[in-house]
């Protein structure tokens, strides 16, 4: 694009779109319990009219979304495998078996930290946060409360565990976004993550334990276990030998196996264990990868766990990641990001600034855009140009945007994660936000490395060209 034959567009025409997006945000999300969707549409119209102000063609523009699509197409296929993945587990009997075995061994003076623990295997196994809560966390919470520990720290554990399982599993569309939007190898993405996620969890693990203790005289009411076990033998083969499937692909990633054919093996032997073990037709194992796994059952709880997955239960995610890139791509390529990031680096001189900044920047995107994954999107694209230029690895920038922006997103009652948490668990964000250790400890343990520059990577002259090339575009 010719920019010598284009107006520039300083910072309050390139805040305009932002504005009129979170107005629309806000309303749409927290008063008329819509999707985010069209808000996200309005903020590209806004957006589109104003780099047409400014001097860009419409052909220019169609240019600017298709550029920004295209820097979300490797995450949209990790997302389309994550989708199949899940089906294929849920129908193979292997989130049961997770399930299962982990409801075992629940004490009443460990339940928080049990109940963090299982939902972090169960959400690392599914790779969602939300399934994981409206699932075992619903189970969590009634289980808890007879035992008379407060709503808000069971809330807290059941969050804490959810979403560290959510961050750091390679089925997470949050998880596949961060890496994908910055350019960054998945599996590089999970293990930089690893510096920040297990400190916090340990922390949260810790706290859980000296917290629990004051209730290792409460009564724990088995019949809720034994009716969540016995649904699941109903309806299941389990075996602790279908352990031997998310291994294979722990085992797969470890061999620094790249993500695709990793999850691919993991949906076949998911596929396989849903004919040759659970005894399933190969239509009905081909319609669970296509529309997910449907279980008849008259508890409800069951139910919710288990009817999921599939292929199509990811066009929600495809679809607002495919929205939310064209408003990017509009607000980079028109250089409205670019206005917009130079006021902010003028307070971000180092790293640590930098990532202070970022984090910063995620938690008020979740406050203002309602929405997690936006609050991932928007940054990834406003600040990838600023790492690169500090010769900062964009595993560094990927890192910082689940730290801030994925994690945060419970602290905000009217953002859609924290508006799903009080439907489903019945709590509300002032009640458990002390309690989700994990959620809050994590970003300030990032901005801390940032400062002291503890496993912050650099880039060589020969990453600093390929990647900068690649956020080009």
């Amino acid at each position: 694009m010719e920019s010598s034959k284009k107006r520039e567009i300083n910072i309050w025409w390139a805040l305009l779109p932002l504005v009129f997006m979170i107005v629309s945000m806000f309303g749409a999300v927290y008063f008329l319990e819509l999707a985010p969707h069209i808000p996200l549409m309005i903020g590209t119209a806004i957006a589109a009219l104003v780099a047409y102000y400014h001097g860009f063609s419409w052909e220019e523009i169609e240019e600017m979304m298709y550029k920004g699509i295209k820097l979300a197409l490797p995450a949209i296929i990790i997302i389309i495998l994550v989708g199949l993945v899940i089906g294929a587990w849920i129908g193979g009997g292997v989130v049961a078996t997770m399930i299962y075995y982990g409801l075992k061994i629940i004490t009443p003076s460990m339940f928080l930290v049990t109940i963090c623990i299982i939902c972090g295997i169960v959400s690392l196994a599914i790779g969602s946060s939300w399934s994981t809560m409206a699932t075992v966390g619903v189970a969590g919470m009634g289980i808890g409360l007879s035992m008379d520990i407060p709503a808000g720290m069971i809330a807290g554990a059941v969050i804490s565990g959810s979403y560290f399982g959510d961050k750091m599993s390679p089925l997470s569309d949050t998880t596949n976004l961060a890496a994908g939007l910055t350019g960054t190898n998945l599996f590089d993405h999970i293990k930089h993550m690893f510096y920040t996620t297990i400190p916090g969890l340990i922390i949260a693990l810790i706290a859980y334990f000296f917290i629990g203790h004051r209730f290792s005289g409460a009564h724990l009411d088995m019949d809720k276990i034994n009716a969540i076990n016995a649904g699941m033998e109903q309806n299941f083969i389990l075996s602790p030998w279908l352990l031997m499937i998310p291994a294979a692909v722990i085992l797969l990633v470890a061999f620094k196996v790249p993500a695709v054919p990793a999850l691919v093996a993991g949906i076949l032997l998911g596929f396989g264990a849903q004919i040759w073990v659970q005894g399933d037709s190969i239509l009905n194992a081909a319609t669970t990868l296509q529309s997910g796994y449907v279980m008849e059952s008259k508890n409800e709880l069951l139910s919710e766990l288990f009817n999921k997955g599939g292929l199509e239960s990811m066009f929600f995610t495809i679809s607002m990641t495919i929205v939310a890139m064209t408003f990017g791509g509009i607000l980079e390529y028109s250089g409205m990001l670019t206005a917009i990031i130079t006021i902010i680096l003028k307070f971000a001189r180092n790293t640590g600034s930098l990532i202070a900044a970022t984090i910063a920047s995620c938690f008020a995107t979740n406050a203002t855009c309602s929405e997690q994954y936006i609050s991932i999107v928007v940054p990834s694209r406003m600040y990838i140009k600023a790492y690169l230029d500090k010769g900062l690895h964009p595993k560094n920038l990927s890192r910082a945007l689940e730290d801030g922006g994925t994690l945060t997103s419970v602290f905000i009652p009217w953002n859609t994660c924290g508006v799903f948490i009080f439907a489903t668990l019945g709590v509300h964000a002032y009640e458990y936000g002390p309690f989700a250790i994990l959620n809050y400890v994590i970003p300030f343990i990032s901005i801390l490395y940032g400062y002291i520059g503890f496993k912050i990577v650099k880039m060589t002259d020969e990453e600093k060209d390929y990647y900068t090339q690649k956020a080009a575009g």
